[in-house]
């Protein structure tokens, strides 16, 4: 679950990390008393789950009242990379004399959380990869062990932090890992991490993505739920209970298991085509989970063809392949259906299938086959 920009600040102050007085509003009056509370000069800032707000006109300055109502009526409604900003964050100014980049996540390849650290911040991290690796500090810490002040002494030295910054950077750096890792977290990340003229040290902006497995954990994180804006593929998989994530291409894909399903996007992409999805229908492909896949893949106008890609483990081939076949006859129109099935009880599954090969329903022995056709297809 990925929060907003004012979510992700009101979830560090659970962690006593430091971030500027703000308030949320959704109306031009709203904006206009929360920064009439907060108290001049305040900074009026989109909140859509996207970068580049400031390059878009989403982030302004403001003086006075008027200056509020200005921006506020200026940037409510407006689209920023295909996100529309339906709220905004009332934020009071703050001098900055520096600004840094602090994160926590997850190392999957070495099984450690890890902690990215920079002089540099305010601009994106892979812009500073690509430019000066040396830039970023890393941090990686035993889950089982924790971490400790000294060692993040020594990783804000490492970062090479003003040392003006020290004693701030410390202690906010060891609140976001209590976020991170006691608040169940896939990444906690502020971007930038200030120091003020004033010489304090702060979170001017918050990135949290929260972890959907720990939500039982968790009662408080339904008042974050409800707010995203999704598209109407997205809201229909959503309410189908689907894994789904809408792409810009025309090969619909359909897949059970989310490693098979990443790999089918990646395949189509490499023999030329774009993928419109991403679709994980899980073990238990029957009739209604197939159906309502194809349901949700078929109100995307973009989509020209559909590949479905099925490896039977546990499930059983001729089982899906049943499941595709009720689920035909179970919705009006489809695009042209690409099947592979391989795996426990392929051979049955095929025959079944067989049956039912035409111009819109056809099998094909391999994956990288299967990809080719449907990619075809779907630029003729």
């Amino acid at each position: 679950m990925d929060l907003f920009e004012y979510q992700g600040k009101l979830y560090f102050r659970q962690f006593g990390i430091p971030t500027s007085a703000g308030e949320v509003a959704d109306t031009v009056d709203a904006a206009v008393a929360a920064a009439e509370k907060i108290g001049y000069p305040v900074v009026v800032k989109a909140q859509v789950q996207v970068g580049g707000r400031g390059k878009a006109g989403g982030i302004k300055l403001a003086d006075n009242a008027d200056e509020v109502r200005l921006h506020a009526g200026n940037i409510l409604g407006m689209d920023i990379k295909g996100h529309v900003v339906r709220r905004l964050w009332i934020e009071r100014a703050s001098d900055i004399a520096e600004e840094y980049y602090a994160s926590f996540t997850l190392d999957r390849s070495r099984k450690q959380h890890m902690g990215m650290l920079s002089a540099q911040g305010g601009i994106d991290i892979e812009a500073v990869a690509a430019k000066d690796p040396d830039a970023i500090a890393l941090l990686y810490v035993d889950p089982y062990k924790g971490i400790t002040e000294d060692a993040v002494r020594d990783w804000v030295a490492r970062a090479k932090l003003n040392p003006a910054a020290t004693e701030g950077a410390v202690n906010v750096l060891l609140k976001l890992y209590a976020c991170f890792k006691d608040g169940d977290c896939d990444l906690a990340e502020i971007n930038p991490l200030i120091l003020t003229t004033s010489g304090a040290v702060h979170a001017l902006d918050a990135k949290v993505s929260l972890d959907n497995a720990a939500e039982d954990r968790h009662p408080e994180w339904e008042a974050f739920t409800g707010l995203e804006v999704l598209d109407e593929r997205e809201r229909l998989a959503k309410e189908k209970g689907l894994q789904y994530v809408g792409l810009s291409g025309t090969v619909g894909i359909i897949a059970n298991g989310a490693g098979l399903a990443m790999s089918t996007v990646d395949i189509v992409n490499q023999v030329g085509g774009a993928p419109a999805n991403f679709l994980d229908i899980g073990g238990g492909a029957d009739a209604d989970v197939v159906a309502n896949a194809l349901t949700v893949i078929n109100t995307d106008p973009n989509v020209k063809s559909i590949f479905i890609n099925i490896f039977g483990g546990i499930t059983r081939c001729d089982e899906v392949a049943r499941g595709i076949v009720q689920a035909l006859g179970m919705i009006e129109h489809t695009a042209p259906l690409i099947i592979r099935i391989d795996g426990t009880n392929a051979p049955e599954g095929r025959a079944i299938l067989e049956q039912h090969q035409s111009d819109t329903l056809r099998m094909l022995p391999d994956m990288l086959t299967a990809a080719k056709q449907a990619v075809a297809i779907a630029a003729q």
